[in-house]
């Protein structure tokens, strides 16, 4: 799976802003897309994470609330809707894809480049 990911930018905290994973090369039914992020000097983390099949979503608890995924089957693409940002959601964003747990970043196993999310405060 090829994946471009998109949208990212500098923001204030409490701001809003919608990351775009264009996914092409497969067919998604079975797979898993997911949103992870890596801050300076930090391991990359599970964000959020969609069944593309069933449309069941997860989210790491600090963004439960806040952030959005959902997915248009028509274009292939996952977003992520990030509502009221502050500046621990720093980092950079990466969308991925694989067949497994979404939860999980041993399940994917296609990573798009990252985009850059700033949140000033």
């Amino acid at each position: 799976v090829q994946l471009q990911a998109s949208g990212g930018g500098s923001v204030q905290a409490g701001d809003s802003l919608k990351l775009s994973c264009a996914a092409s090369g497969a067919n998604l039914l079975n797979f898993a897309l997911g949103w992870f992020r890596q801050a300076p000097g930090e391991e990359r983390e599970f964000v959020s994470g969609i069944r593309w099949g069933s449309g069941s979503t997860y989210y790491k608890d600090s963004v439960s609330g806040r952030f959005s995924i959902s997915r248009d089957r028509s274009k292939n693409t996952v977003y992520l809707q990030m509502n009221n940002v502050n500046p621990e959601d720093t980092a950079v964003y990466y969308c991925a894809a694989g067949v497994g747990n979404p939860r999980l970043i041993t399940t994917y196993v296609d990573w798009g480049r990252g985009t850059l999310v700033t949140v000033s405060s």
